[in-house]
């Protein structure tokens, strides 16, 4: 697809304008509080704006879209809006406990739960999937979207995409991420809807659309399908959205950084909101590529982007290559982010050096937020080998090896306040040598399913420590004593309507 000046003219103009506001933004930076957590002072809006940039990334456009235009069909969207029910319960319950104790990570709350050894374990595991899973998988589908469209050469899109969000990230910390996402933000989510309507208009409006596409609108699937059965979503799929909206820390980093308990709970709840955009922006204009350019796509990853490619015209080229590029670039900065933090303040700040002055802190997560784009930038054209299966099957299936341990440990920290910390680094070890044996030896079963049972084989076996050697005194929490944990009923109803909302999009398209 070509781009008349133009498009070129404001393709440049809105990279630049973001990545200088966000820098501008962000020049007053100077402790680690400041660079890892924006001062704890993010707005609601801001928040949510900025978990929603973080969230949705071209792994969305590219492999959610995919699986729209594959056999999964509006199904997919199950993540989306599962997740908008769990951020919302997140809200009310874990988020006031994190925001009292005052903590940058959660690895740190492992350790006052727990012992010193849980924070290390978590923070390796987490900076590994990290770097290895996270990162690469994002750089690979902004490289392939931008190939697929542009022409761009694979190795040469995933270094400009890299380049680009190591600036801000590494000059500004979290502060910068966070106003980038803001605009980037809203440009992804106003350009998929974009296309949403330009495709409906393709395919003849939504009654042929709809009539063309009937066993593709279904958000539930038979227990045999291979890719997202019922079973999975209704077992495993409610222990990843506990990992992903209550203790991922590129997502939680930014309520860790709110201003006030409001600005949190308002924050995640609008970003609930925003995400039942996420059908319509992502998924709907998938199945809406497979069914005018299926015969060209030689596989389901470039159905967005073949349908950017077809039909959006001059003049407006421009904004997609904008909306589409400061999407990865976005999801790429947060997880930049979030991964030095975890690694300056988990593993060198508390384990190899407690003394460290506070420019030493931020002139190492600058540091490591360059090694880490390096090593992504690295690994992720390995991913274009087809036997990864598509980049959103590659991503959830590899974090399988996070999401039941971590979840495990802490649901069964909170609900039980005598379990030891040698439950803690069981469960934590025990996570994903489970799952990695049913990956092995049970690869018949849905990657759900084995996340589901690799869940309660983990709190069996922490159960049974803490029959064996309970705590004799709970392990104390550290406070914060400005933060005002009341939720405000207004922020209760608005929690409400986003969950009715959800429910009423299930009932339709059941």
């Amino acid at each position: 697809m070509e781009l008349n000046l133009f498009d070129v003219g404001f393709f440049l103009a809105f990279i630049g304008a973001v990545v200088g506001f966000s820098m501008f933004k962000s020049r007053k930076e100077k402790t680690s509080e400041d660079y890892f957590l924006a001062g704890r002072g993010l707005t609601w809006w801001l928040i949510g704006f900025s978990i929603v940039a973080a969230n949705i990334s071209t792994e969305q456009f590219v492999g959610m879209a995919g699986q729209g235009a594959g056999n999964v069909g509006l199904a997919v969207s199950n993540w989306q809006l599962t997740g908008s029910i769990g951020i919302v319960i997140i809200a009310f319950t874990l988020l006031p406990r994190f925001l009292k104790a005052g903590i940058y990570t959660m690895p740190e709350f492992l350790e006052y739960r727990y012992n010193p050894a849980t924070r290390a374990i978590m923070a390796l595991i987490t900076v590994v999937v990290y770097v290895a899973v996270l990162l690469t998988a994002v750089l690979y589908s902004g490289g392939i979207t931008l190939r697929t469209i542009f022409g761009l050469n694979l190795y040469k899109a995933v270094w400009l995409i890299g380049l680009v969000a190591a600036i801000y990230t590494t000059w500004g910390g979290l502060k910068a991420v966070a106003w980038a996402d803001l605009f980037q933000g809203a440009a992804l989510l106003v350009g998929g809807v974009l296309t949403f309507f330009i495709g409906l208009h393709a395919c003849g409006g939504w009654g042929n659309f709809s009539m063309l596409n009937t066993n593709r609108l279904h958000m539930i699937l038979p227990s045999d399908h291979p890719v997202l059965p019922w079973t999975g979503v209704f077992s495993g799929m409610w222990i990843v959205i506990l990992y992903y909206c209550g203790l991922n820390q590129f997502i939680v980093q930014r309520n860790l950084a709110a201003k006030t308990l409001r600005d949190g709970q308002l924050g995640v709840i609008f970003a609930g909101a925003l995400w039942l955009l996420v059908p319509f922006a992502i998924v709907l204009p998938g199945i809406m590529a497979f069914q005018l350019y299926g015969d060209q796509m030689a596989r389901p990853d470039e159905a967005f982007p073949i349908l950017i490619r077809q039909l959006i015209p001059q003049g407006l080229r421009g904004f997609m290559f904008a909306a589409i590029a400061g999407a990865v670039i976005s999801s790429l900065a947060s997880m930049l982010n979030s991964a030095s933090t975890i690694f300056t303040m988990d593993i060198y700040h508390r384990m190899i050096d407690r003394q460290a002055p506070q420019k030493r802190l931020v002139l190492l997560g600058r540091l490591m937020t360059i090694i880490f784009i390096v090593a992504g930038c690295s690994i992720a054209p390995m991913l274009d080998d087809p036997k990864f299966g598509g980049v959103f099957q590659y991503i959830q299936q590899y974090q399988g090896y996070l999401w039941p341990g971590l979840a495990a440990v802490f649901t069964f920290g909170i609900l039980v306040e005598t379990a030891p910390g040698a439950a803690g680094v069981a469960g934590l070890i025990a996570g994903p040598a489970i799952y990695g044996l049913l990956q092995r030896f049970a690869p018949n079963v849905h990657f759900l399913i084995q996340v589901a049972v690799a869940f309660q084989l983990v709190l069996l076996i922490m159960g049974l420590i803490t029959f064996w050697k309970p705590l004799k005194e709970p392990r104390r929490l550290p406070v914060r004593e400005e933060m005002d944990v009341k939720t405000e009923p207004r922020i209760k109803w608005a929690g409400a309507a986003v969950i009715i909302a959800v429910i009423t999009f299930y009932i339709i398209f059941w």
